[in-house]
């Protein structure tokens, strides 16, 4: 996220309104999501206006706050969702709500894609998901509003691609009582943290579909890691190099081995339910127990005189 407040530097006289205040800002997946997100989010903090970064419908988006308490929304179409990645879509929708005022709603800027043969084609939709028309559309229409709480540099505006290469672990640093943040360990515990804290078998199945999904699934793409590790292994063209390799080739091929054995375990976890609590017998009344009646024993024999 320094990178963002460098670009800026030079397009502004103004600080970059501050990041976002929750705990999600330490963790790598939300580092990552700002990352991609930040050739939108920068020129915007840029002018002033706080951005966070949210989940739609079915995809990302950016949040910024307006000075009204109104907000801008920018983001991807949400329907049909997209398979492309977080920051870089076919196209950008940027929109003006207002959480009490309904007729504040206004679409600023359309160049997502249409299959419509009908539909009135939008002059935006050329530019796809070219941010600068994006960003240049929504400063022009909030300076119209008087909503920027500084002035823009249209020709100047800070720019981050969204296909940068990801920050290595020297590039994030840690909290204060740990080391360097290992990005896909912490991402994966993250994800244990959510099974541990669900409380359905059927939100347990989803997170098991992110390890098992055979094409996408963590272990598909692990058994590829150390299988393109093996190649690079042999590329030292060393015999410790080939041996590495062979390993790594054994580690692949019992990922997937794993893979294959737990196939159905998604399936399975989802058909159990929780067990169902034992029915409470009603309690009957308190009474002293009831016991057969005694013989007496005989009486004793009378004497007689």
């Amino acid at each position: 996220m320094a990178a963002d407040e460098t670009n800026a530097a030079h397009a502004r006289s103004y600080p970059l309104a501050p990041l976002p205040d929750h705990r999600d800002v330490n963790t790598p997946w939300w580092q990552e999501l700002w990352r991609r997100h930040a050739h939108i989010t920068t020129p915007l903090r840029a002018c002033g206006l706080p951005c966070d970064i949210e989940f739609g419908l079915s995809a990302y988006i950016v949040r910024a706050s307006l000075p009204d308490n109104s907000y801008l929304i920018i983001g991807p179409p949400q329907e049909p969702p997209s398979d492309r990645p977080p920051g870089d879509p076919e196209g950008w929708i940027a929109t003006r709500q207002h959480p009490d005022d309904q007729t504040l709603f206004e679409v600023l800027y359309d160049s997502s894609p249409t299959d419509d043969p009908g539909a009135r084609p939008r002059p935006e939709a050329r530019h796809g998901g070219n941010v600068q028309p994006l960003v240049e559309a929504v400063y022009q229409r909030l300076a119209q509003l008087g909503l920027l709480p500084h002035p823009a540099v249209l020709h100047e505006s800070p720019r981050v691609h969204p296909t940068e290469s990801m920050p290595t672990t020297r590039d994030v640093p840690g909290p204060p009582d740990r080391g360097p943040v290992y990005l896909y360990g912490d991402a994966l515990r993250d994800l244990t943290d959510q099974l541990n804290g669900t409380a359905s078998h059927k939100d347990a199945a989803a997170l098991l579909h992110q390890i098992l999904e055979p094409t996408d699934g963590l272990l598909a793409q692990l058994g590829e890691f150390f299988e393109a590790a093996g190649e690079k292994a042999k590329e030292a063209e060393q015999d410790d190099g080939f041996d590495l390799s062979y390993d790594l080739a054994d580690a692949a091929a019992e990922i997937r081995t794993l893979g294959e054995v737990l196939h159905a375990a998604e399936d399975r976890m989802r058909a159990l339910t929780p067990p169902r609590p034992a029915p409470r017998m009603r309690s009957a009344p308190s009474r002293a127990p009831s016991f057969p009646p005694r013989d007496l024993p005989p009486a004793p024999p009378r004497h007689t005189r």
